[in-house]
């Protein structure tokens, strides 16, 4: 096995989060590579690779040099590899997978650490992706306000109805048989991450319903403030995919939302998702 860690090159592609790593194969990757990707993810919160080549075993061969792969709770993964999930757009459907601001499954007590999306069809143009930086979202409020929400639960679920419509399609054809009809955690506005030890704002748009103590029409106008700030265009990075892309971003301090313009093309990606802890 060859040692990439020399050749790997880092790119920012924003100001904010993000960059694309060059001079990596997926498929070979010695330890001192797989540190420097690790290194670069907990610096830049979603890193991408353009132009890998993977079989199923190679994807979840990658995502255990991350972390762990765990299955996703509402879908079935694919037969032979339970730990990846199709993300499908067909070309009669108008509603996208996960088309929201959101955290990976935070209505989960243990939601997860990261999760990696594949590409394996796109569309010519549209289906991009948004990823946002929740520490920035955090350390530009005041101190005020940065105080009042330190002190604060959210309650997070799976039933919000926004994001509820973004599973519908593929819970048609796909939902796992054991899956429970709604989920629910809570956890801290403001999460520590466990490996950096930055504060990160951890409520969002797709999951997060209201404080805990409060009713949800109380905590509305606090949330709706927050959720357009976390979003502000200058936390933000935009991610255009190509077949053989894939990102990989943390889950314990970013948002993403994908892009649905792309009505009456298909669009086809695999999911790994890897395993986190309680946040605190």
């Amino acid at each position: 096995m060859s040692d990439q860690s020399n050749s790997v090159e880092i790119r920012p592609i924003s100001g904010a989060i993000g960059a694309e790593i060059h001079g990596v194969d997926l498929r070979e990757l010695d330890d001192r590579t797989a540190a420097a990707i690790r290194r670069a993810w907990l610096d830049h919160l979603v890193i991408f690779f353009r132009d890998q080549n993977l079989t199923p075993a190679q994807l979840v061969a990658f995502a255990r040099r991350i972390g762990e792969p765990i299955e996703y709770p509402f879908l079935k993964g694919l037969d032979g590899f339970p730990e990846i999930t199709p993300v499908v757009k067909l070309e009669n459907e108008r509603i996208n997978f996960g088309g929201i601001w959101h955290s990976d499954t935070a209505y989960l007590d243990c939601p997860p650490m990261g999760s990696m999306l594949f590409a394996r069809e796109v569309p010519a143009a549209g289906g991009d992706t948004i990823f946002a930086n929740m520490y920035l979202a955090y350390e530009t409020l005041s101190a005020g306000m940065r105080r009042l929400l330190d002190r604060l639960v959210a309650v997070n679920s799976s039933a919000k109805a926004d994001v509820t419509k973004t599973r519908e399609d593929r819970l048609r054809d796909g939902a796992r048989a054991d899956a429970r009809r709604e989920y629910t955690a809570e956890h801290p506005v403001v999460r520590t991450h466990p490996e950096t030890g930055r504060k990160a704002l951890y409520v969002n748009r797709g999951h997060t319903v209201r404080f805990a103590g409060m009713s949800e029409a109380e905590s509305a106008p606090l949330l709706d403030f927050l959720f357009a700030h976390q979003t502000r265009p200058e936390f933000t990075c935009r991610f255009r995919w190509a077949v053989g892309s894939l990102a990989l971003w943390d889950n314990r301090c970013a948002q993403h939302n994908p892009i649905n313009d792309y009505h009456g093309f298909r669009r086809v990606m695999h999911r790994v998702t890897l395993a986190g802890d309680k946040p605190e």
